[in-house]
């Protein structure tokens, strides 16, 4: 039997499933520099055949690292290390950091969890309108913050808790009443 040229083993013990064990594994061979940038991973059948495990676990292993930036698929040539993956480490740490920072400081004000949520999303939704990406920034900040509560025009909303303090109350009952006030704003802005 030939030896497997990745350096992969199932964990049969492990609970979690045996796609994430691969993109985990995948991910350490980036970060500690098995695979530098632009080197061409293995690709999804090949290295299918090679763990003898299915094509569409390699697949979907695959499509989550594209999805987090770790790798770039070309179509028709295979999938490759992307560019500056230690800058990006250091980046996320500094910028988590940054967040903690915020956060305490947002909590030493009194803000709930929900209307620092808010605040943020009407931000972030704010930078992306100066960029004329707002379709973009709607996907994206409701995505990552969690959704509910935090739609189109729910910020409108944010203002009036924040600078009232009544943050307790839109926790719980917030995810309806601050999207209701929002689409009739819009129109009185727009008149």
């Amino acid at each position: 039997m030939k030896e497997s040229a990745f350096p992969f083993q199932i964990d049969a013990q492990s609970d979690l499933p045996l796609w994430v064990q691969l993109r985990k594994r995948l991910v350490h061979l980036i970060n500690s520099g098995h695979y530098r940038p632009g080197d061409q991973l293995p690709t999804v059948r090949g290295l299918a055949a090679d763990l003898s495990i299915n094509y569409n676990t390699v697949n979907k292993a695959y499509l989550s690292m594209i999805d987090d930036g770790f790798v770039t698929s070309v179509r028709g040539r295979g999938v490759f290390v992307s560019a500056s993956d230690a800058s990006d480490e250091e980046q996320v740490l500094e910028a988590e950091g940054l967040l903690r920072d915020f956060i305490g400081n947002c909590r030493d004000l009194g803000l709930t969890t929900w209307d620092i949520q808010k605040l943020l999303s009407r931000q972030l939704r704010q930078l992306e309108a100066r960029r004329g990406e707002q379709g973009v920034a709607d996907g994206a900040t409701s995505g990552v913050l969690g959704g509910d509560g935090v739609a189109d025009g729910a910020t409108s909303g944010v203002v009036g808790s924040v600078s009232s303090g009544s943050a307790s109350g839109g926790a719980t009952s917030g995810s309806s009443s601050g999207v209701a006030p929002a689409a009739p704003q819009a129109q009185a802005k727009g008149a």
